[in-house]
């Protein structure tokens, strides 16, 4: 961190945000989460944010005017530059001027980037990226994100919307809604293909786990029955994998990477056979054949990593004002 002061980093998510404070020599000094709640509009989401905001900073006694800046990591297409969220399909947002509107709030200048960016940074920074200089972050939850770093810093692209490996298209023949890496492989594709199938008399055990509420089945839920070799819930999760593993070879084939750090609910639930299925479907099918070593690893800061990383592109945008 440059400055000795604190900052505070978000990671808004689809369904959770975390926010935490951070101190200069990267401790994290507290914590605060919230439901985000997207069906109850963009007013509504704001002010958890800032209420979350609020008891992280009262729980580590430090004032709001003592931060040196805020980040956030919000999902979707997100221009940096002008601190706006372009599109965030999981929060129903479009050309929203989220960090402007946070610095109002706050009295505290706010930065933004896209989520798994921020993620990506925490990562390559501290965590299971470190030392990788061209390293591929994909986040698999409510949907599915990705972060670049190449030559070792984030890569933004024309339009600095770089890394949406999400709505990347596995199957261009398929309908509207079936096509995309995110429509087939995030936490929320495996559920609702799974509920597709429960309902369809393929017989699982999650039926139980979640009491006959299907609407109730997370990330949990999934891994538990995972572990416990539910077969139906296996061949799911085992075939999101095989799909992932295509996205990640053709990224990784394109920009000759040397590493994927995996995160996201569904990652952390399901754990290592998620993450080493899905580097085996890479490497099988990268280009060219010493692309091969390429390693799929877990997230090393799991909630952490867009917080710090949060933190981090405040104080590094902070320092960049500063000069």
């Amino acid at each position: 961190m440059p400055s000795a002061k604190p900052y505070v980093g978000i990671d808004l998510g689809g369904t959770n945000m975390q926010v935490g404070v951070v101190s200069a020599d990267l401790k994290m000094l507290s914590r605060a989460k919230r439901k985000t709640k997207p069906d109850e509009g963009r007013d509504a989401v704001i002010d958890r944010i800032v209420d979350a905001i609020n008891e992280a900073c009262q729980e580590a006694k430090i004032a709001l005017a003592d931060l040196g800046g805020v980040g956030i990591g919000a999902p979707g297409a997100v221009d940096p530059r002008k601190g706006v969220v372009i599109e965030a399909v999981n929060l129903r947002w479009n050309d929203l001027a989220l960090a402007d509107l946070l610095t109002k709030r706050l009295k505290v200048r706010t930065w933004l980037d896209n989520d798994v960016n921020v993620a990506v940074l925490g990562e390559n920074r501290i965590g299971a990226g470190k030392g990788c200089e061209h390293l591929l972050g994909v986040w698999c939850g409510t949907g599915i994100g990705a972060g670049l770093i190449l030559n070792g810093s984030l890569y933004y692209g024309d339009a600095m919307t770089a890394g949406e490996i999400g709505h990347t298209i596995l199957f261009p023949g398929c309908p509207r809604g079936s096509r995309s890496l995110e429509h087939n492989c995030s936490r929320t594709a495996v559920v609702d293909r799974l509920v597709r199938l429960i309902r369809a008399n393929h017989p699982s055990m999650i039926v139980d786990e979640v009491g006959g509420d299907l609407s109730a089945i997370k990330s949990k839920a999934l891994g538990k029955c995972y572990e416990a070799g539910d077969k139906l819930v296996r061949e799911v999760i085992d075939t999101t994998a095989d799909m992932l593993g295509v996205g990640i070879a053709n990224a990784a084939t394109l920009l000759s990477l040397q590493r994927v750090v995996l995160g996201g609910g569904l990652t952390e639930a399901v754990g290592k056979p998620f993450v080493d299925r899905v580097q085996a479907a890479a490497r099988a099918l990268v280009f060219p054949d010493a692309l091969r070593r390429l390693e799929v690893v877990a997230s090393k800061l799991e909630d952490d990593a867009g917080v710090y990383g949060a933190a981090m592109i405040a104080a590094d945008r902070a320092e960049e004002k500063s000069k």
